[in-house]
Parts: structure tokens; sequence; C-alpha cells
């Protein structure tokens, strides 16, 4: 499952972070990295981006970019 994928209101933990090198580094960069717990907060009016909560931030991304990010689902 990818990041793009979470409802909001959701929270996942990240397991992989994906794409071009210069994409990866800015993600992982932004502290999106493996082991992370992330949550979807809210998304904008006609669904992109949307409003992540992570270490104690609040981080807007694009979906195209959520979609390199494979989570984990918490059950």
């Amino acid at each position: 499952m990818t990041l793009d994928q979470i409802k909001i209101g959701e929270s996942a933990k990240i397991t992989a972070v994906f794409g071009e090198e210069e994409l990866r580094c800015r993600l992982l960069d932004m502290g999106l990295t493996p082991r992370t717990e992330v949550m979807v907060r809210k998304a904008a009016p006609m669904g992109d981006p949307i409003e992540l909560r992570l270490r104690g931030y609040e981080l807007t991304l694009r979906l195209e970019d959520a979609r390199n990010i494979e989570v984990e689902e918490h059950a």
C-alpha cells in the first residue's frame, strides 16, 4: 500500500521510499524515512495535495509524490 491510499485521519508506518534519486533524497530529507509514523490530517478540496503529521510537524505532499512511499497501515 502507498501513502496516497491512506484515508484522512488514519495512521501508517513508512516501510520504504522509492522514486528517482533526486526525488527519493528530497522525500528522505523531509523526514519521510522508513519506520516513521505518519498520519494523514486532511486533503485539499480537490484531493491534492494532502497534509501529513509526522515527527511533530505538518507536511504537505502531492499525491504524485505520496505514491512513491510504501506504508504499512495500522490495524
